[in-house]
């Protein structure tokens, strides 16, 4: 079978290329007034039947295009779009595989009425800082969500998770006609917005409301995208309902309702399930909850090989949320916002470890057992306010509130013995713990403008307040057999309560030296923050049969205050094509801490210190960009980590702090250069980050022959992190419904740190090769098959003798299926494949998880019925082995397993004519 599909598929790719005509069509761009060229216009091919885009370029600094293809068609239509231009337009017969059409004078859009106007829809506009893309030119499956739409966009890459990244950088904010919808949760937008309303996807920089006001440049880490709706199309409801059950009493339901008046809006949804699936579900069939995880490394050089650790995770839960959005403009000057959002949650675990722990002198094992469960109810609400009092004043407000209420059981039991297997100490515990947090902030800025230079004052002010409050009942007992044999039991209830108060306030002021191009700014910010924590800690008494014995040991009452005021001082340089940043703050920072139960132990310290940041950015064309920076931080002790306390609240841990401590300093250079030609749809994105840390601190613990930790804090220097990423990514265009992307990566690290292992110094040099591959054949409407793999080297390599050099290497392969005939079905598939040769004996070296599902569309698409296979093979079982130079550990807990749903959603939408996007094409005025 897989033979005549695989000759199948080469006898369509063959008859394909014989029935399609080559094209190669240039030219050069250029302004009429002028004869300037023009760089960045938007080049394009539509068909001259439907004005289906067939391929599109941008133009280089020379104003120069070529367009490359295949096509059936025997004449299209050539426009070119360009900002503040009219669009041009022009019929080209496809009689020659190469045709070049010399300069195109391209005339100024000066809005006469008695001009001819043709309304552009260039697929992509590059505009400075901003890419724009029209959703009609890039296809995708009739009911496709913002998630697919985001897929086909060059440059745009998203997870399994739903992680967005636009040439290798992070999206971390999603806006719909310039509005934050339902807070901060991107998925929440992309999962469940329909295509179908989104006119434009509009991509930039992320700034804050206010900078981007000001003018003020950003720092491009991240990425900001606005998904803007066409006013015809805004006005009306749309949205989604969906349930589901299965197999081992499993369920889903879902449902989301969308009411836009143009610039009101209203959404409201809410859900459930219990499959482990955190925010909503619809019953999509491009859900695949997720994969297995790859090798880990942590922060101190582990690193961590999951055997077998597929799928859901820990532990099952059942979550329910629910929620309400609202934004509306009042008057011409206000703008307001606003959403309410529930979250509950039930978890179940069970889970039982097995660890050797590898000291420098010896070895001892320790094997614990725990069973918890956790009841957790999250409210939260945001408000905001925008008031653009003129052109030159902008005031933005922020409050929130957020409630937190949790129960936690659980019960622990943990045994630890020598080399020789000889039982040294043993503990077994049971808690009941119930938190209740409130939280209350608000985040004021005011902005003011001067000028026409980009001269401008911002002042902010921010406050936030939280109350935490604790019951803690805990039973244990600890048995310790060595040489000094001690039974430690405790029958305790502790009353706790947090409270804390940050407050903030700053101004920077922007002063042109040069126009726009050079300017100076002035910072200066204060903060304060003040906790006060109380534990009062009582024994149980057994004559009164109450918790009124106060156990001082165990106690806390403790107010602390961090105040620092920053002054700081920036110089910023733009041009047309670079931008430089330099930035140098000096920090006065007093840290104090009165402890009441204990004066003694109270503490005032003292820290200054001197930080800097600088970048430059060069933009070779709106097709490739470099940068470069420097940044260097400072990390202040906390005062947990400073008061010489000891906490005995682990009988078998004591943690001391150290007064000594000093302030860390960490250097960090980085470099990327990205690049994507829109003609050959090849991208290629490289990054190298280099960081460099003095005075950091870490834990360093003693270990008695009982097996009993001490616990305290050291500064160490010399730490160092090194890693790069490649990535290269071609997109083929057999002809006008198949396609075939690439993509080629590479990923290199290099890390020193510095550890105790009782009472013992010593390094770990980790070094990691991670190649990877990834492929997308497309037939539109037929089917898409997507492997991917990755592959890892790591060594880890140890200057003490007790430690034995580590070499891992570790495979995981992916594919993703989806078949859409016959027409109206959907099969879908996503097989994860790992495989670690270097898993210990008795653990399963390779194993496969499966996900697939099966859906029908009827009702013109607006009905699905979905059904669904979760764990297919039922290997699902998340039996864990954990490696690092301190200890190895295998373990296991509680996972989803294998069931099968049936679900079914239905979509309605009203939004325009019979809720339909209305395409006026090119309209002549």
């Amino acid at each position: 079978m897989k033979h005549f599909f695989l000759i199948l598929l080469c006898s369509y790719t063959a008859f394909s290329f014989s029935q399609s005509q080559s094209f190669k069509i240039s030219g050069i761009v250029k302004g009429d007034s002028n004869k300037i060229l023009l760089e960045s216009a938007t080049v394009y091919l539509e068909s001259t039947k439907d004005s289906t885009l067939i391929t599109y370029t941008i133009s280089d600094e020379k104003g120069e295009f070529t367009l490359e293809g295949k096509t059936y068609d025997n004449k299209l239509n050539l426009l070119i779009s360009y900002v503040g231009y009219k669009t041009f337009k022009k019929s080209i017969l496809i009689n020659k595989e190469d045709i070049n059409l010399g300069p195109i004078n391209m005339l100024i859009d000066d809005n006469a009425l008695d001009a001819v106007i043709v309304k552009s829809r260039a697929p992509i506009i590059i505009k400075k800082d901003t890419l724009e893309f029209n959703v009609k030119s890039f296809k995708t499956k009739k009911d496709a969500n913002v998630e697919d739409l985001l897929k086909q966009l060059p440059g745009v890459e998203v997870d399994e998770a739903g992680k967005i990244t636009v040439n290798g950088k992070e999206v971390n904010k999603i806006l719909v006609n310039g509005k934050p919808f339902f807070g901060n949760d991107p998925t929440i937008t992309t999962k469940n917005l329909t295509k179908e309303i989104i006119e434009k996807v509009q991509i930039t920089d992320t700034k804050s409301k206010a900078d981007a006001f000001a003018g003020k440049e950003s720092d491009g880490e991240n990425k900001t995208i606005n998904l803007t709706i066409k006013k015809e199309n805004n006005k009306g409801v749309f949205g989604r309902v969906a349930a589901g059950a299965g197999t081992d009493e499993r369920y889903e339901f879902a449902g989301m309702f969308n009411y836009f008046d143009n610039d009101r809006r209203i959404s409201v949804l809410s859900g459930g399930n219990n499959i482990n699936s955190s925010g909503f579900s619809f019953g999509e069939i491009r859900k695949m909850f997720g994969g297995g995880n790859s090798m880990r490394f942590n922060g101190d050089g582990s690193f961590a090989i999951d055997g077998r650790s597929f799928g859901g995770g820990q532990g099952i839960t059942t979550s329910r949320t629910s929620g309400i959005n609202y934004a509306d403009k009042i008057g011409e000057k206000t703008d307001v916002s606003g959403s309410y959002f529930f979250s509950g949650s039930q978890s179940e675990n069970k889970s039982s470890t097995e660890r050797e722990n590898i000291l420098s002198d010896t070895r001892y094992f320790t094997d614990s057992n725990s069973n918890s469960s956790n009841s957790t109810d999250s409210h939260r609400a945001n408000t905001e306010l925008e008031f653009k009092i003129d052109s030159t004043l902008y005031i933005n407000i922020r409050p929130s509130f957020n409630y937190i209420k949790s129960e936690n059981i659980s019960l622990r039991d943990e045994a630890s013995s020598d080399i020789d297997r000889v039982l040294i100490n043993e503990s077994t515990s049971s808690s009941y713990v119930e938190n209740t947090a409130k939280n209350f902030s608000n985040n004021l800025s005011l902005t003011k403008r001067f000028g026409s230079k980009g001269s401008f004052f911002k002042l902010f002010f921010n406050n936030r307040n939280n109350i935490t409050e604790t019951d803690d009942f805990l039973d244990s007992e600890t048995n310790i057999f060595g040489a000094t044999p001690n039974d430690i039991i405790r029958k305790q209830f502790t009353d706790g309560e947090n409270q804390s108060s940050d407050i903030s306030t700053g101004i920077t002021y922007r002063q042109p030296i040069k126009g726009k191009e050079l300017s100076l700014d002035f910072n200066y910010s204060y903060n304060k923050n003040k906790q006060e924590n109380i534990r009062s800690t009582f024994d149980f008494d057994t004559s009164k049969q109450d918790y009124n014995t106060f156990n001082k040991d165990l106690s806390t009452n403790f107010k602390y205050i961090d105040d620092n005021s920053t002054f700081g001082l920036g110089l910023s340089y733009r041009k047309d094509k670079l931008s430089t940043n330099v930035e140098a703050d000096y920090i006065l920072r007093t840290l104090e801490n009165y402890d009441f139960l204990r004066p003694d132990l109270s503490i005032k310290r003292n820290f200054n210190n001197l930080q800097l940041s600088s970048r430059i950015r060069y933009r070779f064309s709106p097709k490739s960009s470099f940068r470069i920076g420097y940044r260097l931080r400072n990390t202040t002790p906390s005062l947990s980590q400073l008061q010489p306390f000891q906490d005995v609240s682990n009988p078998l841990n004591t943690v001391v702090g150290n007064p000594n401590l000093k302030t860390g300093s960490n250097h960090r250079v980085y470099a990327n250069f990205n690049a994507f030609d829109f003609t050959k749809g090849t991208g290629f994105y490289g990054y190298l980050s280099s960081s460099f840390s003095n005075n950091q601190v870490v834990r360093k613990s003693i270990i008695d022959d009982n097996l009993i930790r001490k616990t305290t804090y050291e500064n160490v220097s010399g730490n160092y992190n090194i890693n790069s990423n490649l990535f290269y990514n071609k997109k083929i265009k057999v002809d006008s419904i198949t396609t075939i992307k690439f993509g080629l990566g590479a990923s290199l690290g290099l890390s020193k740190n510095i550890n105790f292992n009782n009472d013992v110094k010593y390094s770990s040099k980790v070094r990691n090769i991670g190649p990877s591959f990834n492929m997308e054949f497309n037939i539109k409407d037929v089917l898409e098959i997507r492997p991917r793999y990755n592959l890892s080297f790591t060594k880890n390599v140890y200057d003490i003798n007790t430690f034995e050099d580590r070499t891992f290497v570790y495979h995981r392969l992916n594919i993703g299926t989806a078949f859409y005939l016959p027409k109206n079905f959907e099969w879908r598939n996503d097989i994860n494949y790992n495989y670690n040769p270097n898993i210990a004996d008795g653990f399963q070296k390779s194993a496969w998880f499966w996900n697939a599902t099966l859906a029908y569309s009827f009702m013109k698409d607006n009905a699905t019925l979905t059904l669904k296979a979760y764990d297919l093979l039922n290997q699902n079982t998340n039996a864990r082995r954990i490696a690092t130079e301190n200890y190895i550990q295998d373990s296991q807990s509680t996972v989803l397993q294998r069931y099968f749903m049936l679900s079914f959603s239905w979509k309605f939408n009203s939004l325009g004519k019979k809720g339909e996007v209305r395409d006026r094409g090119f309209h002549r005025f």
